[in-house]
């Protein structure tokens, strides 16, 4: 594993009195050898009779990833010890096969992967939560009818779409139904996973994509569930995703063929999207703590450094990035919004992953945070809402725009907030939030469109406006987000009831027969022009994060314990 800290052991050792140390040992081998054939072979009898009521113990008692998590790491701390002083006799057996993989990831840390206070999912427990249970259930049956083992779910033409082919739905959506207590669909995509989740597919994949719903996705769920197959998946899709990053700039490319596994630049352009390859590193380096393999983690900490090194205009970046130069695109835009936004994400997440060692980490964030206030901050005309605009042509033109992707930032300042940076990056979270809050209130269906454009002329009586063709609501998650990061934080209900509004404009105006679908047009409420679409990331975010909204315990899922990454997935954090 890459050693981040400086830090140095000093060990006092204690003198002892050699006689008086002699005289306490104990030498087992001089016993050992003492002991007839027949003593030697009782004795070892005993020993294997005793390691297998273990191991027939264990089996008997797990639930398809539903047993207490704590329960489950008690036992394997109890057999730890028992464990390594009995390899030969392990090995012996093809039984054993779980418990050695599930000791792969103790043996890298004394902080075991998942958290001592983990919260046991026991199912909703207000109404609120049960409305997006039931809305979960009722998105599962639709897919599960019409889509099984396929990306997404078309609703309407009840049919399917395929992306990649790795049945994303399901995948990116197991810690869902694991955190809702969904049990009986939980084993339903459990069980597609381990029979059907093949990734030896002659198909061209996303890197990014990919990384963030696939491995992110099975790792999660592995951390949660203690179900090692899922480790194991998430092992051999990542050993197919690493000929990415054989670059000569050490910037990954951002396509791959999962079977013979060549990598190559978009077909569309010779460059990657800068947030594609600094939205991969919490993914990879977290298998590396889970394996023991430093090799995952070896390739995205490089890439990050790479980026650490290249100029930026007060910590913004462009959002292309060329993989065989190694260096950003000229004049390529600047914006939080897509292609851009995760990058700033990542840095925040990665050092608080790492246990806070990670200082450059860290103060990228701060100089890009301070480069938000400088160069992209507005407030509008004439009620004074503050908004984060782009800068085009390489920084020189400002552009009063807003992606929805760009509501993610409350929620990650507040983050950063409660990881001891600076209080007054609360302030702009909260600035920022109610921003975002009426993008949503100010249209008819209270539903927020892909971007917003925001006055800033004296004179004008609208603060923000919407084209047409950036009417659509495709179901994202990034405001519901930023809600339950602050509710967490603070335990203010005011989070909640906005959540709620949101969640009624779901189910009133995407909500169809066989599951739910993006909209074109959130300003008419008699004619939203439904698209057809449920992309996985709504079973795998809006509606994780509303119900992690909708709990009485802010601290549902604990952000002291773990860190999500972009696709809703929680990691656990270690280093601490």
């Amino acid at each position: 594993m890459i050693d981040y800290r400086n830090d140095y052991l000093a060990l006092d050792v204690p003198s002892v009195d050699p006689l008086v140390d002699k005289r306490r040992k104990i030498n087992f081998k001089r016993i050992w050898n003492q002991l007839s054939k027949c003593q030697k072979s009782c004795l070892l009898c005993c020993v294997t009779l005793i390691l297998f009521s273990f191991l027939y113990y264990i089996n008997q008692n797990e639930n398809n990833g539903f047993i207490s998590l704590n329960e489950h790491v008690d036992n394997k701390y109890i057999l730890k010890s028992f464990i390594e002083g009995s390899n030969k006799l392990a090995h012996t057996s093809e039984n054993l096969h779980k418990i050695e993989i599930e000791q792969k990831s103790e043996r890298i840390s004394k902080n075991d992967l998942a958290p001592k206070d983990a919260h046991i999912f026991l199912g909703p427990t207000t109404e609120r939560q049960r409305a997006v249970a039931d809305a979960f259930k009722h998105a599962w049956k639709g897919y599960k009818k019409f889509a099984w083992g396929h990306d997404h779910l078309k609703p309407i033409s009840e049919s399917y779409s395929d992306w990649f082919g790795l049945g994303l739905t399901i995948v990116d959506s197991l810690d869902t139904m694991f955190i809702m207590g969904l049990k009986e669909e939980y084993k339903e995509g459990r069980d597609w996973v381990e029979k059907h989740l093949n990734f030896d597919i002659n198909r061209d994949v996303n890197l990014f994509e990919v990384t963030i719903r696939v491995l992110g996705g099975l790792l999660s769920i592995y951390h949660l569930s203690k179900d090692g197959m899922f480790l194991e998946k998430a092992t051999d899709l990542a050993d197919r995703l690493l000929p990415c990053f054989d670059s000569e700039s050490g910037i990954p490319y951002s396509d791959i063929n999962l079977f013979t596994r060549k990598s190559h630049s978009p077909k569309w352009s010779p460059d990657s999207s800068t947030s594609e390859v600094t939205t991969i590193q919490l993914e990879f380096r977290d298998l590396s703590k889970a394996t023991g393999n430093s090799k995952y983690e070896e390739a995205v900490h490089n890439v990050s450094k790479i980026i650490h090194k290249l100029d930026k205009k007060d910590g913004l970046v462009p959002i292309f990035i060329n993989a065989n130069s190694g260096q950003f695109r000229t004049y390529a835009t600047i914006t939080l919004g897509a292609r851009g936004d995760s990058y700033y994400e990542y840095l925040l997440k990665q050092w608080i992953q790492t246990g806070k060692v990670i200082d450059y980490l860290r103060d990228d964030y701060l100089e890009s945070i301070n480069g938000i206030e400088k160069h992209l901050l507005r407030k509008t005309e004439p009620n004074g809402y503050t908004f984060i605009g782009e800068l085009l042509g390489g920084g020189k033109d400002f552009k009063p725009k807003m992606d929805h992707l760009t509501c993610y930032l409350p929620g990650t300042l507040a983050l950063g907030v409660h990881n001891g940076l600076p209080k007054n990056h609360w302030i702009l979270a909260e600035e920022l939030l109610n921003t975002c809050y009426q993008t949503y209130a100010q249209q008819p269906t209270f539903l927020a469109p892909e971007i917003t454009y925001f006055n800033l002329q004296p004179g004008n009586t609208k603060d923000l406006y919407v084209k047409s063709n950036d009417a659509h609501n495709l179901l994202r998650p990034e405001f519901i987000e930023s809600l339950w990061y602050m509710y967490q934080f603070t335990g203010n209900t005011t989070y909640q009831d906005w959540g709620w509004k949101i969640f009624q404009g779901f189910e009133k105006y995407t909500k169809v027969t066989n599951g739910y679908t993006s909209i074109g047009n959130v300003r008419n409420t008699a004619n939203v022009r439904p698209k057809d679409m449920m992309e996985s990331f709504f079973l795998s975010e809006t509606l994780k994060y509303l119900y992690l909204l909708f709990s009485n315990d802010p601290k549902m899922l604990n952000l002291d314990n773990y860190v999500i990454n972009s696709e809703a997935h929680p990691l656990p954090i270690y280093l601490k």
